[in-house]
């Protein structure tokens, strides 16, 4: 089978309704990609083409952990500054685990990189920030999974991702407390603290 991701930063509501996006379409065989661009560009979607599958793809899986620590920032009232950080730090830990693993570091700064990062951190209309939200709140993530009629897909990825990153000897402290907060029930404000009481270090 020729595969084709597509990913990038595409909320399904604003698709449907015409909004300009732009998406890209990666494979190992270029003529695979080349064919998804013809099929899906449209004057209002654009598509670009990458040969970095395994990039791609960890873009569009990963980026839904770091939404949920966003959403706990919006659901424990924090500021734009906060948000910022997180995702800048969080595209940090993307791209050492996706090298890590195989794939191109340039991919992580693109659509399924940091764009589709970014709207997925900020939107409203985002699964996994609204999910970190109700966390932020205090909610239990057991009770809001029970209560959610779409999926979150960062829940089940940030049990994926900190063991591939345990795997791989790979820093990812962002993934490891959204993991603690979801699977071992540990306070947001805590996970917070322990987050930015790190020991200091430079930023590359």
């Amino acid at each position: 089978a020729r595969v084709v991701a597509l990913s990038g930063p595409t909320l399904a509501l604003e698709v449907a309704r015409g909004i300009p996006t732009a998406i890209v379409a990666a494979s190992l065989d270029p003529a695979a990609a080349d064919l998804a661009q013809e099929v899906f560009h449209r004057p209002a979607f654009r598509v670009y083409t990458s040969p970095d599958l395994l990039g791609v793809e960890l873009g569009g899986a990963l980026k839904n952990v770091i939404a949920i620590a966003a959403g706990v920032c919006d659901g424990l009232e924090f500021g734009d500054n906060s948000k910022a950080a997180l995702i800048t730090r969080g595209i940090a830990e993307i791209r050492r685990l996706g090298v890590a693993c195989g794939a191109q570091p340039e991919t992580f700064a693109g659509l399924s990189g940091i764009g589709d990062l970014t709207v997925t951190c900020f939107s409203k209309l985002s699964r996994n920030r609204g999910f970190g939200e109700r966390l932020g709140h205090g909610e239990p993530a057991t009770r809001i999974l029970a209560s959610m009629r779409s999926v979150a897909e960062g829940y089940p990825t940030a049990q994926s991702a900190r063991q591939l990153a345990r795997r791989l000897n790979v820093s990812t402290p962002i993934i490891d407390e959204v993991y603690a907060m979801l699977y071992e029930g540990k306070d947001v404000r805590q996970a917070v603290r322990d987050l930015i009481t790190r020991e200091s270090k430079p930023e590359n």
